[in-house]
């Protein structure tokens, strides 16, 4: 299988990089002055920060008591309202842009300024952002792109859930588009819709009509990622990595396993069933879920974790596929063994990949066509768990 498809993500720390460099005047320092450091403290010990830069480096950044810090709201426009904080107000998950004194002796860097944003302020953005995504966003792969009119067909949903949605975009939409092999929003680069294509992925935000089959776009992000099927080969646990053959060109792929990499097992009984009802059965094994449990740390709570009724799609109600995964348990890679079969979304790549989502427990799903989207779909509009862990 080689469809492509692109995550869910969170709220991103760009809006902050910008902000930030704009308070701090970054962009009209002295060609001699030191580069400001950009970043999340990720220790405070003594007076000295570790700050951990956005361009994945590590800073040790000495404060002394002569240091201005500053504590701003995020999403402040200027620096009118900030407050004047003491070191100690400083704490690790902050984020933070330091302006280095350009007249410290020595080698260690030694803050003139600090400007800093609490990590509850920007924990408190992002479940705001992800709710917003999740209530007025919409996904799935590219139909079609009119570049001219600024108009995005998209294929959204499975089953009872499936239709075809028209995206709206002005010359006022932000749009992105996930850098190669990265799954993370906030290295997501400006783009034009020209780079969109039909069978890449996309995910927009904004005003939906009373059916959610039209959206006028705020914000849109795309990208091209693949899915693949195939069994595995061989494991490599202490790489993080397995290679698995894959069943559409039927070579081997290299899957390399990330700490926010979602991995998840079917059981039998539910893979069997959704496999039926994938490829259009409608016998009584297929109408058999009202009362299967699916267990697993995402199954109570809702509708006593069955598969059943209104929630759970597989009983009497609508069959919703996407709300079926969303509750099946967490696997480790030490779960997995060779010769399991396996479906996931990953970057895209010919010979290497990075996972995005695994699915084991997926034998009787790779004798239905219509699995073939069903990841896709999920991870777009459910499986936010593994962009949520990537983005910071």
């Amino acid at each position: 299988m080689t469809n492509k498809m692109k995550v869910w993500f969170p709220f991103s720390a760009a809006h902050l990089v910008v902000t930030l460099a704009l308070l701090t005047g970054a962009t009209l320092a002295p060609a001699q002055a030191p580069k400001t450091i950009q970043g999340t403290i990720t220790a405070i010990n003594g007076n000295t920060l570790t700050v951990k830069t956005d361009a994945d480096g590590i800073s040790q950044i000495e404060v002394p008591s002569t240091a201005a810090i500053l504590r701003i709201a995020l999403g402040a426009k200027d620096l009118s309202a900030a407050e004047k904080i003491s070191f100690s107000d400083l704490g690790v998950g902050d984020r933070a842009l330091v302006k280095p004194d350009p007249n410290a002796a020595g080698p260690a860097v030694k803050a003139l300024r600090i400007v800093a944003v609490k990590q509850a302020d920007l924990a408190a953005k992002q479940q705001k952002d992800r709710e917003d995504w999740q209530l007025r966003g919409v996904g799935g792969p590219v139909k079609s792109v009119d570049a001219a009119s600024g108009v995005i067909v998209l294929s959204s949903g499975t089953g009872a859930t499936a239709k075809t949605v028209t995206v709206h975009t002005t010359k006022a939409t932000v749009l992105k588009r996930y850098a190669p092999a990265s799954v993370r929003y906030d290295e997501a680069k400006p783009a034009l819709i020209d780079a969109i294509h039909a069978g890449d992925q996309l995910r927009a935000r904004g005003t939906k009509n009373a059916d959610g089959t039209e959206l006028a776009a705020e914000e849109a992000i795309s990208g091209s990622f693949r899915n693949i099927a195939g069994t595995v080969v061989s494991l490599d646990a202490a790489g993080a990595a397995l290679v698995v053959k894959d069943l559409a060109t039927k070579k081997p792929v290299t899957i390399h396993i990330a700490a926010e990499t979602q991995m998840l097992r079917l059981e039998d009984r539910m893979a069997q069933m959704l496999a039926l009802r994938l490829k259009g059965t409608t016998g009584s094994a297929a109408g058999a879920g009202g009362n299967a449990p699916v267990g697993g740390q995402r199954g109570g709570g809702q509708g006593g974790g069955g598969m059943g009724g209104r929630n759970g799609g597989m009983g009497g109600g609508a069959f919703d596929p996407q709300m079926m995964l969303s509750r099946a348990p967490a696997i480790k890679l030490a779960d997995l063994k060779k010769g399991d079969a396996v479906m996931l979304v990953a970057t895209d790549g010919s010979t290497e990949v990075s996972a995005i989502t695994l699915l084991a427990g997926v034998e009787p799903l790779l004798e239905a066509p219509a699995a073939q989207n069903l990841l896709s779909n999920w991870s777009l509009s459910g499986g936010a768990g593994a962009a949520d862990a990537a983005a910071q």
